[in-house]
């Protein structure tokens, strides 16, 4: 033994006693973590007396310990690998999310767009027929079992005849491919018509709107034309299309809208009569969300941003009394802390292309813009917009789905966000819940590997596993756990069209 690795293992600790673990502080506990997914929680003495081997069978806490890895004796290794490989079972499968723009025109102007939507009259900007049917060949090229059509904007039902066409023709495609697959829909509802609402509704497409909010907060952010009132408009038809499924027969705790919040000062100051407006809605389902330093919002921050901290502390506020509310029976979850939950608490990761190792650009999803060029993701597509084509793969007509998985950017983006690579990710304990953004690293300071944990997401990410671990270390009855598992529970939906 040299002296460095005396000056690294002190007499104190013995490692031949432990199982591979990272470990952190959340307020007066030790957190402990491993890639199985699995974490625990010590007051700093137990925590002591691990490291010492003090911690035996007779121990409260070995029990837990040993079952979960981070105790030696009896390890089960077998178990160990079977976990991980369940946490990662996603790997190599390849992009299940298609994120569709059908065109740039848009009838808002939101002042956090992150789009860089064209005006009504751009007709250019919207996808055609025959772009929309490569997009589809291109897609489902993918070697996933899985794949969600998503259609975007600008506002993606002002060109309807794309979408139509993409849902009819991946659906005739799929007679032969046998996916699992999905169609989804990504709107304002501000030109939505009963003629397109019925056609989604009997096609299956799952539907997403943003609800920021009461009048004062959603009028605000997302600014109509002149005389025009979004927040009336949204409201109707979100509740036109829950009535509908009703109608149809569909269990509406599986059928309904569902909906998005994007987190601007506004929001702060009215974080309750957000909440509290989509419990009155029915609306299950509470994505909280800050901004992205991408389009409009880039260029109107002094105006509806705000620093890391004012974000998490709003994030606490809200998810305490979005649990207040579970606790008087009152069945909402919030959005963010379900995709973490899932890592905690299940023996799956969700696959949610924007948090996991690596990040889903190109190895989750593609992004097909209305011209038919080949973006990693949305937020390349967005970078582009803003004048930056870094990120452009080529086109459906220059490059096949395996050629772009395997494109050097695609590559890059996957090295720069690999945690187990990276210095402080590789050892910070939120690892296995974690993701890292390299885009949105790549906007704020040129580099697709950031300075962590500098970057907005790491704080938010941070702040959120922390929030989580906190409320659940602190559920002396159980009360908060049940809640949480409640939130982790997914039921398919299957259409019957």
């Amino acid at each position: 033994m040299n002296a460095r690795t005396l000056s690294l293992t002190p007499p104190a600790i013995r490692p031949e006693s432990l199982g591979f673990f990272r470990f952190g502080d959340v307020d007066a506990w030790k957190v402990l973590t491993n890639d199985a997914g699995e974490w625990h929680t010590l007051s700093r003495a137990d925590f002591q007396s691990l490291l010492k081997g003090e911690i035996g069978v007779g121990h409260p806490q070995y029990k837990s310990l040993q079952r979960k890895g981070f105790i030696r004796s009896d390890l089960d290794l077998e178990d160990m690998a079977d976990k991980l490989r369940r946490k990662r079972s996603w790997l190599g499968q390849g992009p299940h999310l298609a994120v569709v723009i059908t065109t740039l025109r848009c009838n808002q102007s939101c002042r956090y767009c992150h789009a860089s939507r064209t005006d009504m009259h751009r007709v250019d900007t919207d996808m055609s027929l025959e772009t929309a049917r490569k997009v589809v060949d291109h897609a489902m090229n993918t070697p996933s079992p899985y794949l969600n059509f998503e259609f975007q904007g600008g506002e993606p039902t002002v060109n309807m005849e794309a979408i139509k066409l993409v849902v009819d023709y991946s659906n005739e495609k799929n007679k032969v491919a046998k996916k699992l697959l999905d169609h989804s829909l990504v709107t304002n509802m501000t030109y939505m018509n009963e003629q397109n609402a019925d056609w989604i509704m009997k096609n299956g497409v799952m539907i997403c709107t943003s609800l920021d909010g009461p009048p004062e907060v959603h009028n605000f952010n997302r600014t109509w034309q002149k005389g025009s009132n979004a927040y009336d408009n949204v409201i109707h038809w979100i509740k036109y299309f829950n009535q509908r499924y009703i109608d149809m027969g569909r269990d509406p705790e599986l059928w309904h809208v569902d909906a998005l919040m994007t987190t601007t000062r506004k929001s702060i100051e009215h974080w309750k009569e957000i909440i509290d407006l989509y419990v009155d809605l029915g609306i299950r389902n509470i994505h909280l969300r800050p901004l992205n330093p991408f389009g409009f919002a880039n260029k109107t921050w002094r105006m509806i941003g705000y620093t890391q901290q004012e974000y998490l502390d709003f994030y606490e506020e809200a998810l305490d009394y979005i649990l207040d509310l579970n606790k008087q029976g009152i069945q909402i979850c919030e959005g963010t802390a379900s995709i973490f939950l899932k890592k905690m608490l299940t023996p799956y990761d969700p696959n949610f292309v924007d948090i996991r190792s690596p990040v889903g650009s190109g190895t989750g999803q593609m992004a097909y813009n209305y011209d038919g060029t080949v973006y990693p993701s949305d937020e390349g597509r967005m970078i582009s917009a803003m004048g930056d084509e870094l990120f452009a793969l080529g086109t459906v007509d220059s490059i096949s789905m395996a050629e772009a998985m395997n494109h050097p950017t695609v590559r890059s983006i996957a090295i720069s966000s690999m945690l187990d690579a990276l210095p402080q990710c590789s050892t910070c304990w939120n690892a296995p819940y974690c993701g890292v953004r390299p885009l949105h690293n790549y906007m704020h300071t040129g580099d697709l590997f950031g300075q962590r944990p500098n970057t907005f997401k790491c704080t938010e990410h941070m702040g959120i596993s922390s929030a989580i671990i906190r409320r659940l270390a602190g559920d002396t009855d159980g009360t908060t756990e049940s809640i949480f598992r409640r939130w982790v529970v997914d039921r398919p939906r299957i259409t019957d069209g």
